[in-house]
């Protein structure tokens, strides 16, 4: 029945001619005339009519067979008895061998165990019948084919070799070998599984037949197409396959001499491996595969000397076949034969060294190009040259390991340097003169290739195929990312950084190889992140020594970069995509200096692992004891790498010993560019600000590791070498400050040991940072920065004078040609250059002492802050940090005076000297202009603005044709003074209304902002300006941190506030603004500690507070009116500090009384009652007197919203008279009238809008309420008039009577 399932004993009825036919179907190709298509119908009927007759056939034979097997029943048994005990033919139960279905349909299971359990199942079945068939006899098999019908006599006369074999057997080899050809999940590999097996055990099967029945049963002409041709051929190669695997063939020439069957077998393989490419290599597997079951004479005399093979190897060459270089080198691992039976792919006699050679790899070149047929898949020809050239790396290891002691070394370096140089010329001659430069298929090929390699080759080995061309070809791939190998070069870097991230030395080799190529823009040219993802993960100390040490020995031997080839474009074909020309010029001559600025910008950002932060507080002390020792050990590295190629040069030659330090120091052979020595001074700076930021977290069993003490030492030591010099001769005014620094640091360092913890070791501390970041400013800056570096060290001398005396005592020489204080303070120096004396006696004759020592400090800082770099400004705020509870009025009001500064009009107010009496300028009329100019539109104003600017712009212009002049005199003045040379220039600012003289007078220390030129690329004056501005505000707000309390806080306050203002009215910097903003309020306003005492005068603290009114009621910028509001509580709150009478505090009122007035009378006042009602509930003695003026006023209001507004003001004020009911009774008293009168025209003119009428009345409620509550009931009733009182009961209905109740 049709859908019926057969039942697992059921005997094999094959069942192939449906499955023939769908094959036959899926394979048919479309007929291109109708006469092709006719012949080819009529094949198709015949082949289907054949496949019947066979099927038919075979069912026959099966019953015959099981028959036969079956015990032969006695005589007395009828005919008929043995018909009756037959099964039913549609489920027949057999008790003797047979072939069953269910095991053809487990092999093509997709579980392997279930293919194997039914190939053993096959194969026990089928020796069963074949016992049985062999006992049986000759005769009975005659008999049974005369009894037979017409198809077993087919089956007879066939002529397949099969002769001795059951009929079952016959036909399961047909079935297995039809089924090695089906695609259908798994039977290709369960079906060449079942004929290895089978062809194992039964030896009746001659393999002679079933090489000619595979070909014969899988049919293949070239003019077949599409999936029928395909898996044909493969099935033929599984046949093949199974062969082999079955060792029938290797077993019969080892029993029968001169057997032929392995050269025939070899060219069948061959001869199928011709017909299609992808049928070559797996072709190659089988020939191996046999290979491995033959002696080595077999496998010379049987396959390497076959015919076919020849043939092959000789066409090899020319043809580029990689599959018959892949043969060879297999056979020739097996056999080690040393005969010329390789062609021209192997070398004769076969040698490593000789297959690697340049020579030979050109000749095979093709051989490896025409590998990228398989792709994605890399050919197995590959895995044979990556064995070769790691093996080869082991085996000579090996044989210097087994070597003499004597000629160990010798062996094991030659053996390094055989394999490096076979590794090189490899990479060389394939990778990159081969695969690199032809297309992207190869590209893909050349790059799967090096990460097969990259897992198994030492660090050195890896820095020999990270090549040059290597490096750039990949930097041209990822630099594309419209080009499809994009992917393909993300993947291989990728690999390449998970295979290194484990290994320090292979990650070294490849961060080097990778920058040392790119000159140091590998990240920038490929937008990734590798090198530096690559260089953070070094996170102990040893491992940054290892990156530090490899980096250093990169920035002195750059022999191999000026090697390599310097043309991007070698490693491109036609098809690739060449980069810009600005990435060609980058491996130009400009290269080396990139790389050498990578590396000096990279070593100090290696301690950045080695935070201690990071670890939280885990670590014990012992702990944090050595990760504090290893760090240390790192930065010295650091520190003596940066400070020899940026300070030092050697005299004689480019390496130096210094027998006092133990150690070599080198220099690169080509001279080291004046940027790159600066940046090395830059990286110094910022590593000894890092270690002092450090010191916070050292414990107090780390003392010696003081960086600063080893980086002057180190200093010390390295001068004293007579080859060794600084990298340029310094003026006498620079050396006289180097020399200095050197001596007061030393000093300051032996009396800070001395005394101990306190606030004078750590002063002495902060100093000594200040002097060494000052000496490598002096070294940076040529003759500019002398004059400051002195006086901080007189400023040292005076304010430690026991440093002098232990000076005195040590017996050392002072050095002559000190600067001292004068009256213009820093900047102003002698033109006759530095005055011969004894510095001690020029200090000790100045008799103003502390005054005059803090006035020239915050001077010096002044002179400096507007252009060195952030590691001195740092070590300045250290200092200041620990000095600024001494500032005098006079250095505090220097600072002051520089937030106030601008390039324009508003330097003239900033500088006057009026302004010093007043405690500040009017912090209102810049705002206060710009609102009434802006509300007016008055157009004469802004053209004259306009014309202002018109006329700044064309002064800028005349003083850049200055530049030029001013500069050359400032070259020429010895003593620097900058102040001097620019009174000498004509260019004046003519919008400041000040001349040079006294711009300078006023502030000396931003002369060479004005005086320097805008050069294209650099800062601008104002953005210098406003770094210098934002750098003195660090250190306000560092004194405001410390002297909360102090009266010159209102100093303070005043000018930030007016700069504030300004900031706002000249759309200055957004970061200006946040900054004086946040120093208000956080330091000043919100502060613990606020001035008190009678220091503070009223009458400033009124000045103040009138300005701040002013600002909080016309302003018409928020954040200036909402820090004019905390101003003013701040103000009050000084104010209530102090006693002061009623009298004393009526002008305070008169203030507010002003603004209100405004508030009432004119529109253009932005006021927020908010802001006044929260003055009388934190001042409640304001709300008194300003109650009368309020209700006075009230009623003179315009508009309605303000009128509504100022009732809840009243109402703020009645609320704050809570607690205080006796002033508040006579308060109300007094002003019942004006009370009452209010009421009436409030509810006369009653608002038509709900929300402000509703107000109103609960305004008038509450005053209802007050009244009641502090007894004034009746006078307040005898002050209502009729009128108001029918107001009331109209308009406040019930509440109006209960209060008349």
């Amino acid at each position: 029945m049709a859908g019926k399932k057969r039942p697992p004993t059921a005997l094999a009825e094959p069942e192939v001619a449906a499955a023939a036919e769908e094959e036959e179907a899926a394979a048919k190709p479309a007929p291109a005339a109708e006469a092709p298509a006719k012949k080819k119908k009529l094949a198709m009927e015949r082949k289907k009519q054949r496949k019947e007759i066979d099927k038919e056939r075979h069912r026959q034979s099966a019953e015959s067979d099981a028959a036969a097997a079956k015990p032969k029943q006695p005589a007395e048994v009828a005919p008929e008895a043995a018909a009756a005990a037959a099964p039913p033919p549609v489920i027949p139960v057999v008790s003797g061998p047979g072939l069953h279905m269910n095991v053809f349909r487990d092999l093509a299971s997709p579980e392997a165990s279930q293919r194997e359990a039914a190939a053993e199942a096959l194969v026990a079945e089928l020796r069963q019948v074949q016992v049985a068939h062999e006992k049986g006899g000759r005769k009975e098999g005659e008999s049974e084919a005369e009894g037979g019908d017409g198809s077993s006599r087919m089956e007879a006369e066939k002529d397949d070799g099969l002769e001795n074999c059951a009929p079952s057997v016959r036909y399961a080899i047909r079935r297995l070998i039809r089924g090695i050809s089906s695609s259908r999940e798994f039977a290709r590999q369960g079906f060449a599984l079942g004929l290895a097996v089978v062809l194992e055990s039964i030896h009746a099967i001659s393999v002679e037949a079933i090489m000619k029945l595979i070909p014969n049963l899988l049919e293949y002409s070239a003019s077949m197409r599409g999936p029928e041709a395909k898996d044909n051929l493969l099935g033929r190669l599984f046949g093949y396959g199974s062969i082999v695997r079955s060792g029938r063939v290797s077993g019969q020439w080892a029993h029968e001499e001169g057997s032929p069957i392995v050269k025939d077998f070899v060219d069948e393989v061959v001869k199928l491996g011709s017909k299609k490419r992808y049928l070559t290599e797996p072709a190659v597997a089988v020939i191996l595969d046999l290979a491995g079951k033959l002696p080595e004479e077999a496998i010379i005399s049987e396959i390497l000397e076959a015919p076919s093979v020849q043939d092959w190897f000789n066409r090899a060459t020319d043809a580029g076949d990689p599959d018959a270089l892949y043969l060879a080198l297999k056979l020739q691992e097996k056999t080690n034969a040393q005969k010329e039976i390789f062609g021209k792919l192997l070398p004769y006699p076969f040698s490593p060294e000789g297959f690697f050679a340049e020579e030979h790899l050109l000749s095979i070149a093709a051989c490896f190009k025409e590998s990228t047929f398989c792709l994605p898949r890399i050919h197995s020809l590959w895995l044979v040259i990556t064995d070769m050239l790691v093996r080869e790396a082991a085996s000579q290891s090996d044989i210097a390991t087994s070597s003499s002691k004597k000629h160990k070394k010798n062996k094991k370096g030659s053996s390094s340097e055989d394999t490096k140089k076979n590794l090189h010329t490899f990479c060389e001659v394939i990778i990159e003169g081969t695969l690199l430069l032809s297309s992207h298929d190869r590209k893909h090929l050349a790059f799967n290739i090096l990460l097969n390699l990259l897992p198994r080759l030492s660090p050195s080995s890896i820095q020999v195929i990270l090549s040059s061309k290597v490096v750039h070809g990949l930097m041209d791939v990822l630099s594309n990312e419209s080009s499809w190998l994009h992917n393909a070069g993300q993947h291989f870097l990728k690999e390449l950084v998970s295979l290194v991230s484990d290994d320090n030395d292979r990650r070294v080799a490849v961060i080097t190889n990778l920058q040392k190529y790119t000159g140091g823009r590998f990240d920038c040219m490929t937008k990734t992140r590798t090198v530096k993802d690559l260089v953070a993960k070094f996170r102990s100390g040893q491992d940054c020594l290892c990156l530090v040490q490899s980096l250093m020995s990169l920035f002195v031997d750059e022999s191999s970069v000026t090697d390599e080839p310097s043309d991007q474009s070698q490693t491109t074909d036609e098809n690739s995509e060449v980069g810009s020309m600005e990435d060609k010029d980058l491996f130009g001559q400009g290269s080396a200096d990139l790389l050498k600025s990578w590396i000096v910008t990279t070593i100090p950002c290696v301690l950045k692992n080695l935070k201690l932060t990071s670890k939280g507080n885990s670590l014990t002390d012992s702990e944090m004891v050595k990760c504090i020792e290893e760090k240390f050990l790192v930065q010295t590295e650091v520190l003596k790498f940066l400070a020899v190629q940026g300070l030092f040069s050697a005299s004689l030659g480019y390496e130096v010993t210094s027998f006092e330090l133990h150690e070599k120091f080198k220099w690169p052979k080509p001279a080291i560019s004046t940027s790159i020595r600066n940046e090395c001074i830059e990286q110094l700076q910022f590593l000894i600000e890092d270690a002092q930021k450090d010191e916070a977290l050292h414990i107090s069993e780390v003392k010696s590791n003081d960086l600063g003490f080893y980086f002057m030492r180190f200093i010390n030591t390295l001068c004293n070498i007579p080859s060794v010099s600084l990298f340029r001769t310094l003026s006498s005014n620079d050396d006289n400050a180097f020399k200095k620094l050197l001596d007061v640091e030393s000093l300051l360092f032996y009396e800070e040991r001395k005394v101990g913890p306190g606030l004078d070791s750590t002063k002495m501390h902060a100093m000594r940072y200040l002097l060494i970041q000052l000496l490598l400013q002096v070294l940076l800056h040529p003759d500019e920065y002398w004059e400051a570096a002195i006086d901080v060290t007189i400023c040292c001398k005076k304010s430690f004078p026991s440093i002098v005396q232990n000076d005195k005592s040590s017996g050392q020489p002072s050095n002559e040609g000190v600067e001292v204080f004068n009256e213009d303070g820093p900047g102003k120096s002698n033109k006759d250059g530095p005055e011969e004396h004894n510095d001690d006696a020029s200090e000790d004759s100045n008799e103003d002492g502390p005054l005059e020592f803090m006035d020239v400090l915050v001077q010096t800082f002044l002179s400096v802050l507007p252009h060195v770099s952030g590691p001195v400004c740092f070590s300045i705020e250290q200092v200041f940090r620990v000095v600024c509870d001494e500032i005098t009025e006079t250095g505090l009001l220097d600072m002051l005076r520089v937030v106030k500064i601008d390039l324009k009009g508003s330097c003239r107010q900033s500088g006057s000297d009026d302004d010093e009496d007043d405690a500040c300028v009017d912090i209102e009329d810049d705002d206060e202009t710009i609102v009434e100019d802006a509300e007016v539109g008055d157009t004469d104003s802004a053209a004259d603005g306009l014309d202002e600017e018109m006329d700044d712009d064309s002064a800028d212009e005349v003083d850049e044709g200055q530049d030029d002049l001013k500069e050359s005199v400032a070259h020429e003045s010895k003593d620097g003074d900058v102040a001097e040379v620019t009174k000498d220039g004509d260019d004046s600012d003519d919008s400041d209304g000040m001349d040079d003289d006294a711009m300078f007078r006023i502030d000396p220390y931003i002369a060479r902002i004005f005086k320097e030129r805008n050069l294209p690329g650099s800062e601008t004056k104002q953005s210098q300006l406003m770094r210098f501005k934002l750098r003195v505000l660090t250190l306000l707000e560092i004194y405001l941190q410390r002297n909360t309390g102090n009266n010159l806080v209102l100093e303070v306050y005043s000018f930030l506030m007016q700069a504030f203002v300004k900031s706002h009215s000249a759309d200055g910097s957004e970061q200006f603004k946040q900054r004086i903003g946040g120093i208000l309020q956080k330091r000043i306003f919100k502060a613990k500690d606020y001035p008190k005492g009678d220091g503070v005068e009223l009458s400033t603290l009124e000045s103040l507070l009138e300005k701040a009114l002013k600002l909080a009621s016309r302003s018409r910028y928020t954040m200036v009116a909402s820090v004019a509001q905390n101003a003013a509580f701040w103000l009050l709150k000084i104010i209530n500090s102090k006693s002061h009478s009623k009298q004393e505090l009526v002008s305070v009122v008169e203030k507010f009384q002003y603004i209100l007035t405004d508030y009432f009378n004119n529109k253009k006042s932005r006021l927020k009652l908010g802001f006044v009602k929260e003055a009388v509930r934190r001042n409640p003695w304001i709300g008194e007197e300003l109650f009368g003026f309020v209700l006075q006023k009230i009623g003179c209001t315009k508009a309605e919203y303000r009128r509504v507004q100022t009732l809840e003001l009243v109402d703020c004020i009645l609320k704050s008279w809570a607690g205080d009911d006796s002033s508040a009774s006579k308060v109300l008293k007094k002003h019942l009238s004006q009370l009452c009168e209010l009421i009436q025209e409030v509810l006369t003119k009653i608002p038509e809008n709900k929300s402000r009428r509703q107000e109103v009345r609960r305004f008038c409620t509450r005053v209802l309420q007050t009244v009641t509550k502090l007894n004034l009931k009746d006078r307040f009733q005898k002050k209502l008039n009729p009128e108001t009182l029918s107001l009331c009961e109209a308009q406040l209905g019930a509440a109006f009577v209960r209060f008349q109740k």
